[in-house]
């Protein structure tokens, strides 16, 4: 982005395009790991997230009649919905899950694809994610995608079709905040498509440190539904996505090895 186009922006003027539709926040929340569904709800609110996700495999919205619906909690009419693959460990069980969060939900199709390969970390498997990624490309899914934060594989999964990557600052649920930011710029620099941080911020300053560093958004669960306090945490969350993004286009100063007077000594009367 050019420096008159960054002039250009004004706080509270700066959607996030996905598939099309503008929304005015940045930050995409989870629903699970709180006390209840009410509990996620107000968490929401608190982040003013207009984007949820939910685990398919994990969540009720529909399958088991008997127990508490999301649906019912937190509706559709109010958000746009985010059915992820969370807990597949190959492509098939991955593409098996989104064409039934497609039949639950009357034919939606954006899908958070997510395939991991390894239970401890939670590392994505990038080869079954490409194969899963092909086949629903094939059927019309708009997907936004979970990889590891390697630009070469971001840009494949780009090239494909996928609406949106989303690199991992660090292992889902650590908490460990962006461990490697060369590459998440680096997938930046070189994306024409949104770029979500997701999995690994564990409090308000690494999301800053993401969205100042040109992501287009974050995603998180596991650091606002841990909290302490998870209605507050929500709360400093959204502020720091949106500070983030302001400090992003607003440009900061160059790093220098010493002092710079914030007062010029040149032209002092005496």
């Amino acid at each position: 982005m050019n420096s008159q186009i960054q002039q250009n922006i004004k706080p509270g003027k700066d959607p996030l395009t996905i598939a099309g539709v503008e929304y005015r926040s940045r930050l995409l929340v989870g629903t699970g790991k709180y006390q209840d569904l009410y509990q996620a709800k107000q968490a929401i609110d608190e982040s003013g997230a207009e984007i949820i996700t939910m685990a398919v495999r994990r969540t009720n919205i529909g399958q088991s009649p008997d127990e508490p619906n999301l649906l019912d909690i937190i509706s559709p009419d109010d958000y746009t919905y985010l059915p992820n693959t969370a807990g597949c460990y190959s492509a098939d069980e991955a593409i098996r899950t989104c064409r039934l969060a497609r039949e639950l939900l009357d034919g939606h199709s954006l899908v958070k694809l997510e395939v991991l390969g390894d239970e401890k970390t939670l590392f994505p498997d990038v080869a079954e994610t490409f194969r899963a990624a092909e086949v629903l490309l094939k059927e019309d899914f708009l997907i936004m995608v979970y990889t590891n934060d390697d630009p070469v594989a971001a840009k494949r999964l780009e090239e494909m079709g996928c609406i949106a990557v989303m690199p991992l600052a660090a292992p889902i649920g650590s908490g460990l905040g962006i461990r490697n930011p060369y590459n998440i710029a680096t997938i930046v620099e070189n994306a024409n498509v949104p770029i979500l941080v997701d999995a690994g911020v564990g409090t308000a300053s690494d999301a800053a440190i993401a969205m100042e560093l040109g992501c287009d958004g974050i995603l998180m669960q596991t650091a606002i539904a841990s909290a302490k306090n998870p209605l507050l945490m929500a709360s400093a969350m959204k502020k720091a996505v949106e500070a983030g993004r302001e400090a992003y286009h607003a440009g900061r100063i160059p790093r220098k090895r010493y002092a710079a007077a914030s007062s010029p000594v040149d032209g002092l009367f005496f």
